[in-house]
């Protein structure tokens, strides 16, 4: 994750559309918690939009337009934030997010998903960048992504899905018994409550993640967006529109998949192979 004392790209576009709620809540003679009552959302979150710390999503934006007869100059200002506003750095946003998520869908053909990586997969993982890191920057990244696992063990976790691709998990990474490691923490995370794991067999026909992966995030004030990476980049999209699209793709890779009890079983079988 980038530092946090490094300036975000987009915290300029976000400072201002937070001061524009401000101005317009002020305007209409509400308290950040009145306004929030009437959005449903937690008053920390109007706070967090109003100073820049937060972006406003367009669902959000679009019903704020509608509290506080602003027509649709909230949406407007989201909708056209420049694209670098619209790419978080190192992710970072998505983070922020991911650590409140009331539920997340995971569709990942690269990679096994971050949260149940092991902590030498993980390291892997960024050992295998290019342009290499330091081995201090590899110690960094790799403690980073163990702790984004801390989610899996709040009190209340969220409800996640996975489906990944079988050459994920015939991929190896690391030596033969780390690999085995890997898979058996895949088969632990699979019986946790709240997590349902899937795999998609390289023997099915049809593949509807062919695009790349990606993921959706319910948010604690029921928003919905989607997250997905590139070589040079990531973008978090909260545009309906986009998301339903998102959606409606990782609704068929669930069927398409192997259900929870047939991936353990291909889990194992790969563990038999060891």
């Amino acid at each position: 994750m980038q530092p946090r004392n490094r300036q975000r790209k987009n915290a300029s576009a976000r400072k201002l559309v937070g001061a524009l709620v401000a101005r317009f809540r002020i305007a209409a003679e509400l308290t950040q918690r009145q306004l929030a009552d009437r959005m449903c959302v937690q008053p920390e979150t109007v706070a967090s939009i109003e100073q820049g710390r937060r972006a406003l999503l367009l669902p959000l934006a679009r019903r704020m337009d509608v509290v506080l007869e602003t027509k649709g100059a909230l949406a407007t200002a989201v909708e056209n934030m420049p694209e670098v506003d619209l790419i978080p750095a190192w992710a970072e946003e998505y983070m922020d997010l991911e650590r409140e998520a009331l539920a997340l869908s995971w569709y990942d053909n690269q990679v096994v998903p971050g949260l149940l990586q092991t902590e030498a997969y993980a390291r892997a993982v960024f050992r295998n960048r290019v342009p290499v890191f330091s081995e201090e920057k590899i110690g960094d990244q790799t403690a980073g992504r163990l702790g984004r696992q801390e989610i899996l063990r709040r009190d209340a976790p969220p409800t996640i899905s996975f489906v990944i691709w079988e050459p994920v998990v015939r991929l190896q990474l690391v030596d033969d018994e780390e690999h085995a490691e890997q898979l058996r923490h895949l088969r632990r995370c699979a019986a946790l409550p709240g997590i349902c794991l899937q795999v998609l067999p390289l023997s099915h026909r049809t593949h509807a993640g062919l695009d790349g992966p990606f993921t959706l995030l319910e948010t604690p004030d029921y928003q919905h967006v989607a997250y997905s990476e590139t070589q040079r980049g990531s973008l978090l999209v909260s545009d309906p529109d986009e998301v339903s699209i998102l959606s409606q793709k990782y609704a068929m890779l669930r069927a398409q998949a192997l259900n929870p009890e047939d991936t353990v079983g291909l889990l194992d079988s790969l563990l038999g192979e060891q």
